[in-house]
C-alpha cells in the first residue's frame, strides 16, 4: 500500500492573506507543516501542492518536494486530486492542511490504520475529529461541527451547531471536524470529477460532497487540538504554544 502526503497551500486567504509565509518562530508557516509531516515517517512521499511561486519557492529552495496546480482551484481536495490524478501507483493519499504546523504522527497513524484495517474496501475517507465543550467555539461558524453515527461514520458536517441542544438534560457531546483527511485515491478522484451540490454550497464545506454522493467517512477522535492559523490572532497563539 503507497501512501503519499499532499498539503494543499493557496496564497490568497479571505481572512489572513499570505498566512503561509508568515514566520512562525524562524521558518513560515507552510515549511514548518511540510517539515512536521515529514518527521512523522508514515509517508512514501510529502508534496506541497501550491498555486503559488512564492509558496512553491519556499519548500523548493528549502529541500522540499512542491508541485504547481495547472488549473484555478475552488478547494483543497480538488487541487490534490489534479496532482493525484497521473499517479496510478498510490493507494492512499492524506490530506494534511497548510496551515496546521502541529501536525503530529500519532493523529495521522490512526487515519492510516482505518484503511489497513478496512480489508473489505468500504471505506472512502477517514477524517479527524475532536470533542470541545466551549459554546463560544460550538456556535461559533469558523468552526466545522460533524455528527456520527453509532460507528463513528459522518452523519453531517454544519458551520451550525449540530445536534441542537433542544433538550438540555441530554448529555451532547460536540465535535469539531479537524481539516485534515485519508483518501483512498478513486474516491478523491471522484470528488474531483463530480459536481457541487447544494448542502455543500450552502455551507461551503467541502466534506459534504461525499455525503451527496453516498461515501462513507469514517470520524477518527483525537484529542489533540493544535492551532489552525486562519487569522492574526491564531499566529500569535501559535507562537506562543510553539515556545
Amino acid at each position: 500500500m503507497k501512501i503519499i502526503s499532499m498539503i494543499p497551500a493557496r496564497y490568497s486567504a479571505s481572512r489572513f492573506p499570505g498566512k503561509l509565509m508568515q514566520d512562525l518562530e524562524g521558518k513560515t508557516v507552510i515549511l514548518r507543516t511540510y517539515e512536521a509531516t515529514v518527521a512523522t515517517n508514515l509517508f512514501d512521499e510529502v508534496f506541497v501542492v501550491t498555486d503559488s511561486d512564492i509558496i512553491f519557492n519556499e519548500i523548493v529552495n528549502n529541500g522540499g518536494k512542491a508541485m504547481m496546480s495547472i488549473k484555478e482551484h475552488e478547494c483543497g481536495s480538488d487541487r490534490i486530486a489534479e496532482a493525484v490524478e497521473n499517479m496510478t501507483d498510490v493507494d492512499i493519499v492524506v490530506n494534511v492542511q497548510g496551515d496546521e504546523p502541529f501536525t503530529e504522527l500519532t493523529s495521522l497513524q490512526k487515519l492510516i490504520d482505518v484503511f489497513k484495517n478496512d480489508a473489505s474496501k468500504e471505506i472512502d475517507l477517514a477524517s479527524l475529529m475532536v470533542n470541545i465543550t466551549d459554546w463560544e467555539e460550538i456556535s461559533n461558524p469558523n468552526t466545522v461541527k460533524v455528527i456520527t453515527d453509532k460507528n463513528n461514520f459522518a452523519l453531517y458536517f454544519s458551520r451550525s451547531p449540530i445536534p441542537f441542544p433542544r433538550d438540555e438534560t441530554v448529555n451532547t457531546k460536540y465535535f469539531k471536524h479537524k481539516g485534515v483527511y485519508a483518501f483512498r485515491r478513486e474516491a478523491l478522484l471522484d470528488f474531483y470529477r463530480l459536481p457541487m451540490l447544494e448542502l455543500e454550497a450552502s455551507e461551503k464545506i467541502e466534506c459534504i460532497r461525499y455525503l451527496e454522493y453516498s461515501k462513507k467517512i469514517k470520524m477518527v477522535e483525537t484529542d489533540v487540538q493544535g492551532v489552525e492559523i486562519d487569522t492574526p490572532e491564531d499566529l500569535e497563539r501559535a507562537k506562543k504554544l510553539w515556545k
